[in-house]
């Protein structure tokens, strides 16, 4: 099958951003997208996202009025994908006359007599591309890709890091994939990967980095579940929550955020390699959400109990789950994933300022709804996808202020992203590349 022509591609792209732009997920705007343009839709999608506050300034430089939705749409899309030229993903002049052709194939007739408008405006940005460019610089939105409230919000949590957060997220990651241990090793798998010609390096304990981007589906032991695509930030998770419990006992283990299940079959998977035998309860508040946790458990082989409840209201689910309190509990919140968006470049543009105070006040009830559902000398380990603080030290300070009964054990507290290697750099042997992470590990006394 002939590969799609660009112009297909760019059409697709400008469709799926014009939906972001107008508040909808990334994810969705893809899964509308026809099944052969998906995926290269979706590499020039997040490609675009990464410039859209350098595209969006561009056009402002080019146009007095914006023109028409769609028009702008194909018209900032083809700027964000020129004008950062060590990441074009095609040559400046192949986008361009592509951009155009996109133009006069568009369906309604207004956008396609806007074709030579669009290809006036991009071969003058070709022209004046660097005084442009340095025109645009003056506007941090787009000198920066991320919203003016985000970048007063980094400014304030890490005023040191905040210029090298920004910078990794404007780095396209690499797959990461946690290796089943009770299945296989790191370097059993690293060396069925390099049979088959896909370069890795050990990015934690249980983590291999692949640099380049390799459908999941097609990589060995797929179908057996000898993997699973998790960040090596979020394999922290299990093993924080198991330290220093008697892991040969049988345990009672609570995920209480648990979509789409990758915490939950890491801690199915350690108890698995070790002989261990723990009961694991599931929570999900979606039910689609907790559908995908049985897929992806009947796939790796494992089994917990999966239950569609809200984990704040403990009355829905609490005698379902045993009606006896938990050894240990996992709360990986729900947050703004601002420590996610180099494999969400959407997130960035899709939420806004008052985001953060509604979703801490939903972390807060959380931990109060569960924190009498855990032992007495049990673990609750509080996480979250976030950079900010309001989600992660600070909401563990209000928490450890309102309950004498809890004790903040080590942790690490706020990780912050890291990209790959440069390309062409050997990674050292800890790997280190990461999503930006939050973890609290809290005991509650015997």
């Amino acid at each position: 099958m002939s590969a799609p022509p660009l112009w297909r591609l760019l059409l697709a792209t400008a469709g799926a951003l014009r939906a972001v732009r107008e508040g909808a997920s990334a994810t969705p705007a893809l899964a509308s997208v026809p099944a052969p343009l998906r995926p290269g839709v979706q590499a020039l999608l997040f490609q675009a996202l990464r410039q859209w506050g350098r595209a969006q300034a561009l056009r402002r430089k080019l146009v007095a009025r914006p023109p028409a939705a769609d028009a702008d749409a194909l018209l900032c899309t083809a700027l964000a994908l020129v004008c950062h030229a060590p990441d074009a993903p095609y040559e400046p002049f192949v986008l361009v006359s592509q951009a155009v052709e996109a133009a006069k194939h568009h369906p309604r007739p207004r956008l396609r007599a806007q074709s030579g408008f669009i290809n006036a405006c991009l071969r003058r940005f070709l022209r004046e591309r660097e005084a442009l460019l340095a025109a645009t610089d003056a506007d941090e939105v787009a000198r920066f890709n991320h919203p003016a409230w985000w970048l007063r919000r980094l400014r304030q949590d890490h005023p040191r890091q905040w210029q090298a957060i920004v910078a990794a997220a404007d780095v396209r990651p690499s797959l990461i994939v946690r290796i089943s241990e009770s299945k296989t090793t790191l370097a059993q798998y690293q060396k069925a990967l390099s049979a088959i010609n896909i370069d890795s390096y050990a990015a934690g304990a249980s983590a291999l980095a692949l640099p380049q981007a390799v459908p999941v589906a097609q990589l060995p032991g797929y179908a057996e579940g000898l993997f699973s695509v998790q960040d090596a930030a979020a394999q922290l998770a299990a093993p924080l929550l198991l330290q220093g419990l008697d892991v040969t006992q049988p345990l009672r283990l609570l995920d209480a955020c648990a979509a789409p299940g990758g915490k939950t079959a890491h801690l199915l998977d350690w108890a698995a390699a070790r002989g261990a035998h723990w009961s694991v309860t599931a929570l999900e508040v979606d039910a689609a959400r907790a559908a995908r946790i049985h897929e992806n458990l009947r796939r790796l082989g494992l089994r917990a109990q999966v239950l569609v409840a809200d984990a704040a209201e403990p009355d829905s689910w609490w005698q379902q789950a045993g009606g006896a309190p938990f050894d240990a509990i996992l709360l990986d919140a729900p947050c703004t994933a601002s420590g996610i968006v180099r494999r969400h470049p959407d997130v960035r543009w899709l939420r806004r300022e008052g985001d953060i105070a509604q979703l801490a006040a939903q972390q807060a009830r959380l931990l109060e709804a569960l924190w009498p559902r855990l032992r007495a000398g049990g673990r609750l380990l509080y996480c979250t996808c976030s950079v900010f603080r309001a989600e992660g030290d600070e909401q563990v300070a209000a928490f450890l202020a309102r309950h004498s009964d809890a004790r903040r054990m080590p942790s690490p507290g706020h990780l912050l992203p890291v990209p790959p290697p440069a390309r062409g750099a050997v990674p050292d042997n800890a790997g280190g590349e990461r999503d930006g992470f939050f973890y609290a590990l809290l005991r509650k006394p015997a």
